[in-house]
């Protein structure tokens, strides 16, 4: 088995179900006593939310490279960056390291299109939905159509995100929001969505959708794993 390194604390609400999702498919496929093998480093969020506020990403690139680099001298053999919106730096960490890092837009394209879907909603921080990382990746790499919400519930989405659920607040107004927006995607086309922030399945789930939702922190703690037992 080969060891898991996770980047995390960005925020710490969702890096938890990553640990949780890595050990419970490691016991699922090995059984027995079985767990996985991971090195976690997880940073402090009030850092990296100013320097994402301020629009610093060189700095923010910095920081997780730093971290990154401290992972591969523990000994994982990959890394895993527990965050969507945070792949906006990806190429300063990749080039930091030796070892690979497992994209979350690739492990979750790759489970979009096992299920046949082409046409995607997408919902996450402002960041995520309007810079071009992530939805290029979709569409030029993955061959996938993006949707995302307008400017007015993109900000609904993106407020609840910070102002909520990176504090661990469940808020059932909230939901109700986060509903709406999403059947407002279907009715543009959407066949399915993606919850492109690691800490939107905290708020909602399977049966708040009529089309099937792809909840990026499970997708992307199962494809660690597969990897690890590879």
């Amino acid at each position: 088995m080969k060891i898991i390194g996770l980047l995390g604390g960005m925020s710490w609400e969702s890096t938890a179900p990553y640990y949780r999702y890595i050990n419970e498919s490691i016991k699922e496929r090995l059984g027995g006593y079985h767990s996985a093998k991971v090195i976690l480093y997880s940073v402090d969020f009030d850092e990296v939310e100013r320097l994402q506020q301020s629009g610093n990403w060189e700095a923010a690139g910095s920081l997780l490279a730093q971290a990154a680099r401290a992972i591969e001298s523990a000994g994982a053999d990959c890394l895993l960056l527990c965050t969507n919106t945070m792949h906006k730096v990806t190429p300063a960490i990749e080039a930091a390291v030796c070892i690979p890092l497992l994209h979350i837009v690739d492990a979750t394209a790759q489970q979009i299109k096992s299920t046949g879907l082409s046409k995607i909603g997408l919902l996450g921080t402002r960041f995520t939905m309007e810079v071009a990382f992530y939805t290029d990746r979709l569409n030029a790499r993955h061959g996938l159509s993006v949707l995302i919400p307008d400017e007015q519930d993109r900000e609904i989405i993106h407020r609840v995100i910070y102002e909520e659920l990176c504090r661990g607040q469940v808020v059932n107004k909230s939901r109700t929001e986060y509903c709406r927006v999403m059947a407002d995607l279907v009715r543009r086309g959407a066949e399915g969505i993606i919850l492109g922030c690691t800490e939107i399945s905290i708020l909602v789930g399977a049966d708040d959708s009529s089309v099937p939702l792809f909840d990026t922190t499970r997708i992307h703690a199962c494809k660690a794993v597969e990897w690890a037992l590879s």
